[in-house]
This record gives structure tokens, sequence and C-alpha cells, in this order.
């Protein structure tokens, strides 16, 4: 330090001795906590309910035994329901309820599924496994978000359906039944929440959905690949749900927007099939330049545009691999997470009418990062449908509903 500084910040008492330096202002002297998004979330966390939490520790004694004695906290169960403690029990999706019976999903503002397939893939398999990896590391979350100031366990009812019973050993019987069970939930009046599965699966959900609509339906794409050509080795895989989803007569091309798209694994067979239907792709350089608000605007603007819904597909993958190397092609150069998750929000912040997460391969993960990850995105985009009053929203949309109960649900 100079000594002009030090004679500055000290001066000499009498009797030679150093009086207190002065203390330095670190900050701005107009700061107001109040601007920080963290102080305004704690203050909006009061204005939550705890009803939900209550009957849900409530019973959970009720049916899981009342606690040994010793226990001082009379809320614990001797038999671990619920959310609590989050590495016991049985792992649904978010520790949300197991609805075995699929008449009553309706009973629900949302409902998540699996679907273990990966028929469609091409070179690593394993995202048959997804669904179970989610939903393990789901446990780890609770309903509650700091930042959002929402509390879905508070704020909206959530289901865990299961699996579709998947074919292993035939793409096409496996995608009539992902249909069928998409388009049960879809006509529930539940929002469906997909875990894949490898992307051939995104023809089919679409299809369950699109079956029970009249309305024109835009579809939202992150990834890194284009998957929109029309067969890979002579089938359709996980290289062409979009070329299929397209081809219904209410889901026009014009309105699919595929974000992410871009390095060294785009089949030009996609690019020929995406300049003949004129989809839009905004590549990861176009990210970089127009920034996350822009491309939310053009993505919304576009795929919206004279349609009644829209369904976001969010591959893993579109994410770079350094994050999520759990999944079957990994390619760098993908979004960061906080990049991925506020695109994904503010996407969803207009309302959508499904939703899927795929590619995500528990075999190929490291700590289950990449499932974590899916997780995040499933659990962002419900808080942001509740934060925007968008839960529901979809339910307009149903005018052909399909009964696959034989009159039971």
């Amino acid at each position: 330090m100079l000594c002009s500084d030090i004679s500055r910040r000290v001066s000499r008492a009498a009797g030679g001795e150093a009086a207190p330096l002065e203390r330095r202002r670190r900050h701005h002297p107009d700061f107001d906590k109040m601007q920080l998004q963290g102080w305004r979330a704690a203050q909006k966390e009061k204005d939550l309910p705890e009803d939900g939490w209550r009957k849900e520790r409530q019973w959970a004694v009720r049916v899981g035994l009342a606690a040994a004695d010793s226990i001082e906290d009379r809320g614990i169960s001797t038999f671990a329901r619920g959310e609590l403690p989050h590495y016991a029990g049985i792992n649904t999706f978010l520790k949300a309820p197991y609805v075995e019976d699929v008449a009553k999903v309706g009973d629900y503002d949302a409902a998540v599924l699996g679907v273990p397939f990966d028929g469609g893939t091409t070179y690593r398999p394993g995202t048959r496994f997804g669904p179970q990896g989610i939903r393990r590391i789901s446990a780890l979350y609770t309903p509650y978000n700091y930042e959002m100031g929402v509390d879905l366990r508070e704020q909206m009812t959530l289901c865990d359906v299961g699996d579709v019973f998947t074919i292993p050993a035939n793409i096409e019987k496996t995608f009539d039944q992902i249909s069928r069970a998409v388009g049960h939930v879809f006509s529930s009046g539940a929002l469906p929440m997909i875990m894949g599965g490898d992307h051939s699966i995104g023809f089919a959900t679409v299809r369950g959905i699109a079956q029970c609509t009249s309305k024109k339906i835009g579809i939202i794409h992150f990834d890194r690949h284009a998957d929109i050509q029309e067969k890979d080795l002579d089938e359709r895989m996980h290289t062409t749900p979009w070329f299929h989803a397209t081809n219904l007569d209410n889901v026009p091309a014009k309105n699919l927007v595929q974000i992410g798209i871009g390095g060294w694994q785009v089949p030009r067979e996609a690019v020929v099939e995406a300049r003949k239907r004129d989809t839009t792709i905004i590549s990861m350089s176009d990210v970089e330049r127009l920034g996350i608000d822009k491309v939310a605007e053009i993505a919304l603007e576009t795929a919206w545009d004279g349609v009644d819904a829209v369904y976001l597909s969010f591959d893993i993958d579109s994410v770079d691999c350094g994050f999520v190397p759990g999944t079957g092609w990994p390619e760098p150069g993908g979004f960061l997470p906080r990049e991925a998750l506020g695109l994904v929000s503010k996407v969803a912040a207009e309302g959508i009418c499904g939703m899927e997460v795929v590619e995500v391969s528990p075999p190929y993960d490291t700590s289950d990062i990449t499932s974590l990850f899916g997780t995040r995105v499933m659990v962002d985009v419900l808080g942001t449908l509740v934060a925007h009053g968008k839960l529901g929203a979809h339910k307009g949309i149903i005018d052909k509903p399909v009964d696959f109960t034989g009159g039971t649900a």
C-alpha cells in the first residue's frame, strides 16, 4: 500500500497511537435490497399456503403408522410415506401420488407418465431406463421453488400414472401404445408430462394429443439434431419424429420451431426436409447472437401463429454434453444449463398442451446429473405454468376426447 494511501486512511492521535481506519462503503449508497429478486422471493413465500403440506403429513401418519414413542416430531410416520425422507419410499416423480387406476387420472391437473423405450435408437441405447432415472433423482427435490415463489404441492395437483407398456421389439406397436396412453391422459383433462425414452416417441406423443382435438397444434423443439427425416435405417426412428408428426392434419409444419440445432450430427436428409416444409430452425449460433429473450419471442410468435396450442419437446442433448453426459447422441456446443432453463420457462409461460423430456440415458450418466436436469426441466415448466396462470389452459382444445375405458372413466 502506498504511503499516501496510509496517510489518507490513518490519523495519528495524541501520543502517537493510530486512530481506527475509516469505514469504507463497498456498495452503492442507493442500494435497496428489495431490488433483489432473491429478497422479493423471500417475501412472496409468506403468502403461499401450507394446507397441502399439513394434509400430506397427516395422511402419512394415518396410512404409515404413528412413529415410535421416542420420536418427538409426531408428523413422522413409522413407514415412509409422501415426500420425506427423500432417500426412502417409492420413487414416483417428485414423490407425487401413484395412480394405479388410470381411469382416475382426470382427478389431477397434470400427470407424469414414462415411456421406457429405446427401440428407435441407432447407436447408444439405454433411454428405456430414462423414466426410472428421472423418478429416482426427482426425490431430491421439494415441490417449492424459491425464485418462482411457487409451491406445486399447494397450488396444483400432480400424479404419476406409471409407464406405458412398450414393446421392445416393435416400434409401430409401441407407437400405438404411446398414442393411446397420451390420448387417454389428455382426454381426461390432465396435462401429459412425458418422460422418454428416445426421441422416436415424439411422433406418437403428438399423435396422441392431436387425435383428441380438431384444433391446430404447433411444436417447440429443443435439440442439437433436426429429427425430421422420413426414415432412418428404413424405419421411423429417433431421427424422424417431426416428419411424421407434421404429416398429421392438425400439426402444421410451418409451426414447428427447432432451437439449438447444429454441430456434426445433423443428417443432410433432415435439412432437405426442413427446407421443403418451411420449418423454423434456430441454431446455437443464432441463440448466441440473438439472446434468450429474442429467441423466445421468435419461437413463440412462430409456433403460435394460427394455431390453438403448442407442444413442448425437450431433447436433453440440446444441452452441452459436458453437463448431460447421459444421453445417446452427445454433442458439444449446446446450451448452458441456465440458458436452457431460462428459455424453457419463457416458452412455457404462454401455456402448453403437453411436454416430453427425451433421450435421458442413465447407463451413460455420471452421478445422475443428466436425470437431474431432465427433472429440472419438467418442474420448471410446471412451476412456470402455475406462476403464469396457464395450468389447465389446454383443456379448451379438447373437443374430440377419446375413451378407451369402455365408459368407466
